[in-house]
């Protein structure tokens, strides 16, 4: 049978020292990450308290890059961003910090331009009902704004 592997503060701090590193995590992320090491209560609450105090851990930050990237890569509308923020327990304050990160020009920009993209992935769709279902689906699932949505819609589809 395999040994578990069990870590000293030390070995777990640097651990998560390269952890918080390598790209930028929640508090959730780190919390969990201690857990799975097997870590005591106490442990994490220290190693935390670490890396909070050396900068590895920084939920604003955090929240701006997971914003930023999410909208730059995926496409998220401001919904989804903000549903996946709430998830990873993100604070009110950084949430509305992240929410900044999108111009409002980028984000409609954006808008219009996956909308017409998905239109195109649409045009051998015969039935205009399924079609504007498609495209209203597809928008919402990622997180865009009803309202923003539903005139698309109407407009590509008029």
């Amino acid at each position: 049978m395999n040994p578990v592997k069990t870590y000293t503060v030390d070995e777990a701090t640097r651990k998560l020292e390269n952890y918080c590193a390598y790209q930028e995590r929640c508090h959730k992320e780190v919390r969990q990450k201690l857990r799975d090491m097997r870590m005591i209560p106490d442990a994490i609450d220290h190693i935390i308290h670490h890396l909070l105090h050396h900068d590895f851990l920084n939920e604003t930050r955090f929240a701006q890059a997971f914003a930023r990237g999410k909208f730059k890569t995926k496409k998220w509308g401001k919904h989804r961003i903000v549903r996946e923020l709430k998830f990873r327990d993100i604070s009110a304050y950084n949430i509305k910090k992240a929410m900044e990160e999108i111009s409002e020009a980028e984000y409609y920009k954006t808008f219009h331009e996956l909308a017409e993209k998905r239109m195109k992935q649409l045009e051998r769709e015969t039935n205009l009902q399924k079609k504007r279902k498609k495209l209203a689906d597809y928008l919402l699932y990622r997180g865009w704004e009803s309202n923003l949505v539903y005139e698309k819609v109407r407009e590509l589809t008029a």
